[in-house]
């Protein structure tokens, strides 16, 4: 990727997204249930002509630095974020034991992503 990227929390769409050039290229969408003291995630996407550039993985790892700097539990919608916590899994923690969602994250060693770009 040559233009630079930044990632944001906003609050007013509900999202975190990923920003190049002033132009919203891929976000992951959340709800916060009222009271509670979880983050709901529900899906990632990234526009086609950025897919392959690791905007998703970056998104990923933002969003649960995020709730974890917060300290807010996950609940978890988005099979891309159970993935990404089964290849990292010092973020596994975050997962509300109590309402994990419906996208478990897989009970398996994390892959090596040498040289492979998400």
């Amino acid at each position: 990727m040559t233009a630079e990227m930044d990632v944001r929390r906003n609050g007013d769409t509900g999202s975190y997204e990923a920003v190049v050039d002033g132009q919203v290229v891929g976000m992951i969408v959340y709800h916060v249930p009222r009271g509670a003291q979880r983050v709901t995630l529900s899906h990632t996407i990234v526009e086609p002509g950025y897919r392959g550039r690791g905007i998703a993985t970056r998104l990923v790892k933002h969003a649960l630095d995020d709730l974890r700097a917060r300290d807010r539990k996950l609940t978890n919608y988005c099979t891309f974020v159970a993935d990404y916590i089964a290849d990292h899994p010092e973020y596994k923690d975050l997962v509300d034991g109590r309402f994990p969602g419906r996208a478990t994250v897989p009970e398996r060693a994390p892959r090596d992503h040498v040289g492979v770009r998400r």
